[in-house]
């Protein structure tokens, strides 16, 4: 069999070859910044974080990936109407403590995230596991988690100011405030 390679037929298969091959890397290329527009999109400033943290974006996006498929795994739940209130009752509580007790508010404010976390059914055994944990439903203030959680660690070195206190305060609010919103459905219901 003599195999002439100006032949018409090798000449368009091989074209035809190189355009499918050229297809499937420009899908490929596709999907990838389509998923990672996505994962800059849904984890915002933890993504810059998690690629300084992993030295490249591909290893940045596939723990990104496996946090997403971890805290799809875990049974989160909305609180009841009755938790959502002792839980606002408790915060309450211990921000009205901080004029008198900065430290000791902090370290509660530290407990009370803790308690509403595991109530909603996130595991609380590792710190930087829930920081990562959370940041997958809430993302836009886990660094404010981490910052808070930080400060509370300072409090028992005695190396807090009142100010850095009152910014942890500020930080273990905006999670509280998110952990223990009303679910969207209810809140549609209220407005309807």
């Amino acid at each position: 069999m003599n195999f002439d390679l100006l032949d018409p037929k090798i000449i368009a298969l091989a074209a035809a070859v190189i355009l499918i091959i050229a297809i499937l890397v420009w899908l490929y290329v596709q999907k990838r910044r389509h998923a990672t527009a996505g994962l800059r999109e849904k984890f915002g400033s933890e993504y810059d974080r998690a690629v300084r943290e992993h030295g490249s974006e591909r290893k940045a996006q596939a723990k990104l990936e496996d946090r997403e498929k971890r805290v799809e795994k875990l049974s989160i739940r909305d609180l009841d109407p009755l938790e959502r209130e002792r839980f606002s009752k408790q915060w309450d509580s211990v921000q009205s403590r901080f004029v008198d007790s900065p430290k000791g508010a902090v370290t509660e404010a530290d407990d009370l995230v803790s308690s509403l976390m595991k109530a909603r059914g996130y595991p609380i055994s590792d710190f930087d596991q829930r920081a990562a944990d959370i940041s997958v439903d809430h993302p836009r203030v886990v660094e404010n988690y981490r910052s808070a959680h930080e400060i509370a660690l300072r409090v028992g070195k005695n190396a807090a100011t009142t100010e850095d206190l009152r910014t942890a305060m500020i930080h273990y609010r905006s999670l509280f405030d998110e952990l223990v919103q009303a679910p969207a459905s209810i809140e549609r219901k209220e407005v309807a």
